[in-house]
């Protein structure tokens, strides 16, 4: 269903965030995550020649993390294409302190702790929460395999339990997949 009708209204900017995983040939994961800035109009900017044209990028940057199956991050690399600054680039190699993490619960506080500040870029530390939701999705289903087989065998709450509405351990979902983890409301 699209959202209502609005008011009238223009355009002044658009993000658009794309994230992809990929099984590589060597048993690890490459999850890869990009976003891109643009605006409508042409934007003043000393660093880029006097200005940024309308629907060039503003912010054109990519992260890419390989993983293995236990979500724990064996690389990392990200580039910085497009930026208002000539420096920003300069941040890049920051990220690979994300090497020997693990993408678990508390995933995004943490990396927003290290890249805090003047220690990061915002919008590439922005883009490593879905990056993170993206792996979990490429690991889970090549985890679950045979459906019915993956919940039933279960012997851990899945990671994904109480995590959202749909997924409370009181709910019918979780009564259904996996009744070993259903807790009855008292």
């Amino acid at each position: 269903m699209p959202l209502t009708k609005s008011a009238p209204r223009h355009a002044v900017h658009t993000r658009v965030v794309t994230c992809n995983g990929y099984q590589r040939d060597d048993g690890l994961w490459d999850i890869e995550g990009s976003m891109t800035d643009t605006k409508p109009f042409p934007i003043p900017n000393r660093d880029r020649g006097g200005y940024i044209n309308a629907g060039e990028a503003l912010h054109g940057m990519s992260i890419r993390l390989t993983i293995d199956i236990n979500m724990k991050v064996h690389g990392a690399e990200a580039v910085i294409d497009d930026s208002p600054f000539a420096g920003c680039p300069h941040i890049t190699e920051r990220f690979q302190q994300l090497v020997g993490l693990s993408i678990v619960n508390g995933w995004t506080k943490q990396v927003k702790e290290i890249f805090a500040g003047i220690n990061g870029c915002t919008h590439l530390t922005d883009l490593l929460a879905p990056i993170a939701t993206t792996a979990f999705q490429v690991i889970i289903s090549h985890k679950m395999g045979d459906e019915k087989k993956f919940y039933e065998q279960a012997t851990e709450p899945p990671p994904h339990l109480n995590t959202c509405h749909m997924l409370s351990a009181s709910g019918e979902v979780v009564a259904e997949r996996w009744p070993q983890f259903y807790v009855p409301v008292k």
